[in-house]
């Protein structure tokens, strides 16, 4: 089971065009979730709609595999390599941990293995007529990346976006995309996106999605600022269910997030809203395909893939538990 310390679960928050998608492909690209040979433009819009229009309708899951370069010293120790202006943190953060060398002692190359966390991102729609599938994502996450077109500024799904994360208490990471475009008026955006979330100037990233510009600064601060889930590994298993469909040859598919206990391959599960009882044919994450695990563990994202024959039986909002632990608290 892998630490709950090592997992972020976040979305991608923006208004249409903004750039979400954009960013949430240079995400794959560097932490190497897709091969170059297999990346392509909106990766994640797998509908012919979204694809022709340029725009996301439907949510979409994936587990990237990040090597932090600073932030490994929260957990394992020491990051490598630390990049310019990270020393001094490091320093800081050694100065807590006695037992460790400051950064500067040591030397930035000499620092200790990384941690590798699993980000889970959820790249949301920006219309919106799609609100729905953005308030569904949100709960299944403890962070969120707002992204902003520079040239464009606040828009009203940005508004929006922002105060269904605030409602749900999440960390926001606000982020300005396009900066490298002649019409990017950074000052102007930078003061609208202060004014909105109360954030200091320099928690604000600038980034170009499209070429890839500072876009590591993001997933850096994905792993300091978003913190970790909670949730007891021991406890009856508890799953959200924030998305489902109906697949022809494979039965109904749910999007989960656990948020305590852990679901593996073949145990009987039950929904506790519609009463509906099935079993997990098969459990595992989407990186981005539908990749199978031995089992779905407390503060992950994944899918179950069940022998359910309607998405009625398993709505959005749910909770998926396992039947042998239901019956176990009607007995007591």
């Amino acid at each position: 089971m892998k630490p709950l310390t090592s997992i972020r679960n976040f979305c991608i928050i923006a208004h249409i065009d903004h750039g979400k998608s954009t960013l949430a492909d240079r995400m794959m690209e560097m932490t190497n979730t897709v091969t170059k040979r297999d990346m392509k433009s909106q990766l994640l819009d797998s509908m012919d709609l979204e694809r022709e229009k340029g725009i996301t309708i439907k949510l979409a899951p994936v587990r990237m595999k990040y090597q932090s370069t600073a932030a490994g010293l929260f957990s394992e120790g020491f990051a490598f390599p630390a990049k310019r202006g990270q020393e001094r943190k490091l320093d800081r953060l050694a100065a807590e941990r006695p037992e460790e060398k400051s950064a500067s002692e040591i030397g930035v190359n000499r620092l200790a293995q990384p941690t590798v966390y699993d980000l889970n991102l959820i790249d949301t729609p920006g219309h919106v007529d799609f609100s729905y599938e953005v308030s569904r994502s949100l709960q299944a996450c403890e962070g969120a990346v707002l992204v902003v077109d520079a040239s464009q500024g606040i828009q009203a799904q940005t508004l929006a976006n922002v105060y269904l994360a605030m409602e749900q208490d999440l960390a926001i990471i606000p982020v300005l995309n396009k900066v490298d475009l002649p019409a990017a008026d950074v000052p102007r955006v930078s003061k609208q996106v202060i004014n909105l979330l109360g954030c200091k100037e320099d928690e604000i990233i600038h980034i170009s999605a499209k070429t890839g510009q500072n876009v590591d600064q993001v997933l850096e601060a994905i792993v300091e600022r978003i913190p970790a889930p909670t949730g007891q590994p021991d406890d009856p298993t508890r799953a959200l269910i924030f998305d489902s469909y109906y697949d022809d040859y494979r039965g109904v598919i749910l999007y989960v997030r656990l948020v305590d206990g852990q679901i593996k391959k073949g145990e009987a599960i039950h929904m506790l809203a519609t009463g509906a009882s099935g079993l997990a044919l098969e459990v595992g994450h989407l990186s981005p395909g539908m990749i199978s695990d031995p089992s779905l563990d407390t503060g992950e994202i994944g899918y179950i893939v069940t022998n359910l024959k309607t998405t009625r039986e398993a709505r959005v909002g749910d909770t998926v538990t396992l039947k042998k632990s239901r019956e176990r608290t009607h007995a007591t």
